[in-house]
């Protein structure tokens, strides 16, 4: 069986677990995924790990593509993704329709998670400080340092958990309240490329045609994300 190495930002977790093993039985290619977020991978890619295939932030892939580990042809934009919050399953959901409702419900929770090297974590550091808050949320937050933000509502070390809503949903025992107002975030692009060193360079390249393509969407939008 052929194979496919693929690293994958954290975004896209739930969506490629469920396409993988579909696109193994109907291509016998399998692939075999690593996940981690974006500026984890843009570090491990720069120290020469090898692979076939990248999905990051727009971003990040075009500084792989302008040093050349990327090539500019193969990119392809698959989901914009959302940044969201989310509180532990059974517990109200707090307001977050407006900037007003979120500084309140930011400043009213005994702590907020959020992550160190995430984009959504990056994103929402540059948002408190914009809003005034960071002193006050800073103080009391959770910095989780790769992975899952919601975990920490189900150890009860969070009142709130911040992070991309498909990162979100890949937590058990939680609930998403809803994105933060579109007009306060900009949607992170997630989008893949095939490695210029790839040792298997067709069947990543089908891999990528196949998640670019209308059929993947339902699955995409299932994980949290918008095609």
């Amino acid at each position: 069986m052929e194979n496919v190495r693929m690293l994958s930002t954290l975004g896209l977790m739930g969506a490629m677990r469920s396409l993988s093993s579909a696109y193994e039985a109907a291509t016998g290619i399998h692939v075999d995924a690593d996940f981690a977020p974006t500026l984890a991978l843009l570090k491990r890619l720069r120290e020469g790990e090898a692979a076939d295939l990248v999905i990051l932030t727009r971003e990040g892939l075009d500084e792989m593509i302008g040093e050349g580990r990327v090539i500019a042809e193969s990119a392809a934009d698959l989901a914009r993704s959302f940044v969201g919050i989310a509180v532990r399953a059974g517990q109200a959901h707090p307001g977050i329709g407006s900037e007003a409702a979120l500084r309140a419900t930011l400043l009213a929770a005994r702590s907020v998670a959020y992550s160190r090297l995430g984009a959504s974590g990056v994103y929402f550091a540059q948002l408190i400080v914009r809003m005034g808050i960071a002193a006050e949320i800073n103080a009391k937050a959770t910095i989780v340092e790769q992975g899952f933000t919601a975990e920490r509502l189900v150890t009860g070390e969070a009142d709130l958990a911040v992070q991309q809503i498909s990162e979100l949903k890949q937590v058990g025992g939680i609930e998403v309240v809803g994105p933060i107002p579109h007009d306060l975030q900009t949607p992170a692009v997630f989008s893949a490329g095939r490695m210029t060193n790839a040792k298997h360079a067709d069947a990543a390249d089908r891999l990528l045609r196949h998640l670019a393509s209308p059929e993947v969407a339902p699955v995409l939008r299932q994980s949290g994300l918008e095609p």
